[in-house]
């Protein structure tokens, strides 16, 4: 019971208000990922489904599922192979952990640090939050999505469920990707970010 309350202490004003800045961040996103996949040079789409795309779908925009989470550094974790859809061996570690608390539960994500990105300058700050939820299947895809973040200065993080985003596989199929752990699933539905991705039939 005191650790629920410390914990609705912390959180109290996690969820960031619906303002301007807020919502120019997640259109910024969206714009972004939209410009990315019309690109032919690196668009993930098969090349029938490039022809044919416009734009991404996404969930309505959604503030209250702009989270400042508790983080707290895992630093002596050791580093591990991540399962994929291919035979790919991505080396990861666990970086740290984001407690919340959504829909009046507390959550756990763990959060991953990418072995050899972190080698590369432009991502050396990198962190990968890949997780499951409850609309997978139904309106989101249903391997999971991933969130992208940087190495937080102090002892919060934001989750911005509005940038989730799908793993290229989810488009073509010669792609490899991360599969979330079974720790990184909640039990909710996150309707915010990236839609499931309706491919074309094969014979159109």
């Amino acid at each position: 019971m005191f650790r629920l309350l410390l914990l609705l202490i912390f959180f109290t004003g996690n969820t960031i208000a619906q303002d301007s800045t807020a919502i120019k961040r997640i259109l910024s996103f969206q714009e972004k990922i939209n410009r990315e996949f019309s690109s032919e040079e690196i668009s993930p789409l098969t090349t029938k489904d490039f022809k044919r795309f416009k734009k991404l779908e996404f969930f309505k925009i959604d503030t209250s599922l702009c989270i400042k989470a508790k983080f707290e550094r895992t630093p002596y974790e050791t580093p591990f192979i991540m399962k994929t859809t291919t035979g790919a061996e991505p080396l990861y570690v666990k970086y740290g952990e984001a407690r919340f608390i959504l829909q009046e539960k507390e959550y756990v994500l763990c959060i991953y640090q990418n072995q050899g990105l972190k080698t590369q300058p432009e991502y050396e700050d990198y962190l990968f939050l890949p997780f499951t939820d409850l609309s997978n299947e139904e309106s989101s895809y249903s391997g999971g999505r991933f969130i992208d973040l940087k190495i937080p200065e102090g002892e919060s993080i934001l989750i911005d469920f509005n940038t989730a985003y799908n793993p290229y596989c989810a488009y073509n199929d010669r792609y490899s990707c991360p599969i979330p752990p079974e720790e990184n699933h909640l039990d909710v539905k996150i309707l915010a970010g990236v839609k499931k991705y309706k491919k074309y039939p094969e014979n159109e």
